[in-house]
């Protein structure tokens, strides 16, 4: 017999399955998808691409090319994948980070924080968990929304269901931790997969299951436990999607239908098909997306796609803004609201309304901002760890981060060139005598920075680097990549909320802005007129405190207001907290050396302040954020100003930060 023949060994009709509960069907569609997408060269090591064929490629595809109407009849369910490579060097520390994330608080119908759960327990290990993924190559990660998951009160049953098919369909137990999330207006799961198979192999899924798969399974089975969607219901939604402005299953069979001229016709046997799609044509007309070459056939306009993408993000954004600002009671008119491009965005001002997730499975957050200009404006900030927890209503600015080369990365390619190829703090200072080390150490940062993050960088044994002579190039396509984890700088001007900050004893930012030479333009409308009103209940504050007066109709503020508000609020601050520590309180002056334990931040109207504390007494001075990573560790720095140079630990020089 040909090593290729096949020759079936059926068992008995409703026999038990020969491998741990496998049909025979799953038994051949895995051994074809191990046949098929599984081989590996002879003496090779595969690298890792997730697009390539894997196990399910089989499944995927008979799931992708069922009839068109069944689909219609089932519940919907949207499920976000992504394949995460876990290298040696962050790949567990980002697994971790993922894991806490999914477990943070306020994630479940009573606020409370994720509970992770597996096939069987229901209080998953998740450190257990990743110790047994220390080591694999990869891992899968899932949201598994279900279109009406509100009405599941548990959403534990019909992913431990949807994970069993998946094993079914792959041949293999699968590894896995899940969470329920209730905390947005779609309740859904995030589900971990490990990257190895029962066998301790990669498991490699092909794409059609991952892409379709998956998500047909799951909808079979909402389907099952709620009952396929009636002909009323069907209909209802397609009338509905005839006048979206968004990509619609309608314009997926219209792409689907058009020829190599991009012409499609409404010609179509079922009378209510052919009303939809001449309903929908005409709508894509009115957007300017298809134009009539002839009565009945139309041209679809290249792209169309995307653009019907982008304009139903765009829609929930503003939705997502209207509903944040009624909620806060307030009233914006439509045409304030602005979604911010970070490539070319202005400086914004304003009071943080709200701070939301905009993509979960990628930890990407969204500030709404009500604007001193008087618009609303939407931001992408970004990965959520980029950007410290800002409270609602504080006073911020936010800004484009410049993407691109810096000097650093100029400064290190010229040394690098002038000694073949060569970078270290040695070679910097023989090159350039004039630089201090503190100066070159700063360009070791620069480099270690690029080299975590994977960038083609190499240090050797005895500390000197290997610079490339594209370095320049390479630290910009750097700088990009962290611009799209982080585009935009946040900078928190005030926590207080505008209207504490009227009779508030300290230096607020109002009092900022009242000594300004160079104010922030204010527009008559939403925000900005609040800062106006509130700005005038705030001169006649100071009036009252002495520490103003009214000449001629006009408001005389006193000279060095800020500071004596500050030392107010410091000195009434400190006291309190004299009591609570049972410690004397010593005020900090410039220039003067800093030493103690760092215990934590203390918020006040006239900013942040960082608790330094020593054996016998106590100061404030001004806070950064690098400190709150040494908590309750010995630090050191001087004042210059109204900031510090800090330096960490108990040595008495070296490197500082500042």
């Amino acid at each position: 017999m040909d090593e290729d023949d096949i020759e079936p060994r059926l068992g008995r009709i409703r026999s038990t399955p020969i491998r741990r509960g496998r049909s025979y069907m799953s038994q051949v569609l895995r051994a074809a998808n191990l046949a098929g997408g599984m081989a590996r060269s002879a003496g090779k090591h595969s690298r890792f691409h997730g697009n390539r064929s894997g196990v399910g490629g089989g499944v995927g595809r008979v799931l992708a090319s069922r009839d068109r109407l069944a689909a219609y009849r089932q519940r919907r369910v949207l499920v976000k994948s992504r394949i995460v490579r876990l290298d040696r060097a962050n790949g567990m520390n980002a697994a971790r980070a993922h894991l806490r994330y999914i477990q943070r608080d306020g994630v479940t119908r009573d606020g409370a924080s994720g509970r992770l759960y597996a096939s069987i327990e229901d209080e998953a290990d998740g450190r257990a968990f990743l110790d047994r993924a220390d080591g694999d190559r990869h891992q899968f990660r899932f949201i598994v929304s279900p279109e009406d998951g509100e009405q599941y009160e548990d959403l534990k049953s019909l992913t431990r269901r949807l994970m069993l098919q998946m094993e079914q369909d792959l041949g293999t137990r699968l590894d896995w931790v899940a969470a329920d999330h209730f905390n947005t207006g779609h309740p859904h799961t995030h589900v971990i997969l490990r990257g190895k198979d029962e066998r301790g192999q990669d498991l490699v899924i092909a794409r059609d299951y991952i892409t379709q798969g998956i998500r047909e399974r799951a909808a079979e089975l909402v389907s099952l436990d709620l009952g396929p969607r009636v002909d009323v219901e069907i209909e209802n939604r397609l009338r509905r999607e005839m006048n979206q402005e968004r990509l619609t299953g309608i314009d997926r069979r219209l792409l689907r239908d058009m020829n190599n001229d991009r012409v499609v016709s409404i010609g179509s046997t079922d009378p209510f098909q052919q009303s939809l799609r001449a309903g929908r044509l005409q709508t894509l007309g009115r957007l300017g997306l298809a134009d009539e070459v002839e009565p009945g056939r139309w041209r679809l306009v290249a792209g169309m796609d995307d653009i019907l993408r982008r304009m139903g993000e765009r829609g929930d954004i503003i939705r997502t803004m209207q509903r944040t600002f009624r909620e806060h009671g307030l009233e914006r008119a439509p045409g304030d609201y602005v979604i911010a491009d970070p490539v070319v965005l202005s400086p914004v001002v304003g009071r943080v309304v709200e701070r939301g997730l905009s993509e979960e499975l990628e930890d990407r957050h969204y500030l709404i901002v009500d604007g001193v200009d008087g618009r609303s404006h939407y931001v992408d900030i970004g990965k959520g760890e980029t950007v410290e927890p800002i409270p609602v209503g504080a006073m911020v600015r936010i800004e484009a981060k410049m993407a691109g080369a810096r000097a650093v990365d100029r400064t290190i390619a010229e040394v690098a060139a002038a000694h073949d190829g060569r970078y270290s703090i040695d070679l910097h200072l023989r090159h350039d005598p004039a630089a201090t080390e503190s100066f070159a150490q700063a360009h070791v940062r620069r480099l270690e920075a690029m080299r975590k993050a994977g960038s083609s960088v190499a240090r050797e044994a005895d500390g000197t680097w290997v610079i490339a002579p594209d370095h320049v190039e390479r630290a910009a396509t750097f700088e990009a990549h962290r611009a799209r984890m982080a585009p935009v700088i946040v900078e928190t001007l005030s926590a207080m909320p505008l209207d504490r900050q009227v009779g508030a004893d300290g230096a607020t930012w109002l009092d900022r802005e009242l000594v300004s030479s160079d104010r922030t333009p204010l527009r008559e409308a939403g925000f900005g007129r609040e800062i106006r009103e509130a700005m005038d209940r705030r001169r006649q504050w100071l009036i009252a405190e002495g520490l103003a007066q009214e000449e001629q109709g006009r408001v005389v503020l006193q000279a060095n207001l800020l500071a004596t508000l500050r030392r107010r609020e410091m000195n009434r601050i400190a006291g309190q907290l004299s009591q609570q520590l049972g410690l004397a309180y010593l005020e900090a002056r410039p220039g003067e050396r800093i030493e103690g334990i760092y215990r934590r931040p203390v918020e006040l109207a006239s900013g942040r302040y960082a608790l330094i504390e020593k054996s016998r007494d106590f100061t404030l001075v001004p806070w950064r954020p690098v400190l709150d990573r040494h908590i309750d560790k010995q630090v050191s720095g001087i004042i210059r100003g109204d900031s510090i140079n800090w330096a960490i630990g108990r040595q008495r020089s070296g490197p500082s930060i500042s």
